[in-house]
């Protein structure tokens, strides 16, 4: 792992979390255009959350088998700078994309690197997540992390999944991906994200980039 490990909250609702979060010094948030999400927010609300967003902090729309157009009129609306696709999108729908994509994989043990290949040359990044058979994400569930080894991402790694302050520090050490996906981890209800988790949050992933760093250095 080179340098440190990037931080994306998701599910991102309210303007005063969304502030906080950047003055914890996250890289990405998430806003959901997923209809029967808890944490969906309409394209008005994100719109204004955005664009008060500094030009550092990429914001991320999560869609699930939203039709091509649909998530291009919100993209643009909302000035979204990154496509995070949690459905059983193709490659071909990928390439349809006029913003950077990260392609959302739940795993599972039988799932091997033929299942990322074709999304290679397509996408900017992969994000793994805890597998459910009726979620396509915000489960609040880890999964087995030495599963990573068998898929073999050829993309920047974002790991999501049930992370949260009390095991953001060993998934980095174990795991060492470009970046982590928080969501339900730090949160006091669904979209609502505490303020001290937050500050908590940052804490371990520096604790961890530290440790790591240290390793590497011997």
């Amino acid at each position: 792992m080179a340098g440190r490990t990037r931080v994306k909250i998701c599910g991102m609702t309210e303007p005063s979390e969304v502030e906080k979060a950047v003055e914890a010094g996250v890289d990405a948030l998430g806003f959901i255009f997923v209809k029967d999400s808890p944490r969906a927010i309409d394209p008005e609300q994100a719109r204004e959350i955005i664009a008060g967003l500094p030009p550092f902090v990429d914001a991320v729309g999560v869609f699930m088998n939203e039709s091509p157009e649909g998530v291009g009129e919100i993209v643009n609306y909302c000035g979204l700078t990154v496509v995070q696709l949690h459905g059983q999108e193709p490659p071909e729908y990928c390439e349809m994309m006029s913003r950077r994509v990260i392609k959302a994989f739940q795993v599972r043990p039988d799932m091997g690197p033929d299942l990322l290949e074709p999304y290679n040359d397509v996408v900017w990044g992969f994000l793994l997540d805890a597998y459910h058979k009726e979620m396509g994400g915000g489960t609040g569930e880890t999964f087995d992390w030495s599963l990573v080894e068998k898929v073999q991402p050829q993309k920047p790694l974002i790991l999501a999944g049930g992370l949260g302050v009390e095991n953001i520090a060993a998934a980095i050490d174990q795991v060492q991906p470009f970046a982590v996906d928080v969501n339900s981890g730090i949160e006091s209800s669904p979209g609502r994200k505490d303020p001290e988790q937050i500050d908590a949050l940052f804490r371990q992933v520096a604790r961890a980039d530290n440790l790591c760093g240290a390793a590497i250095d011997l």
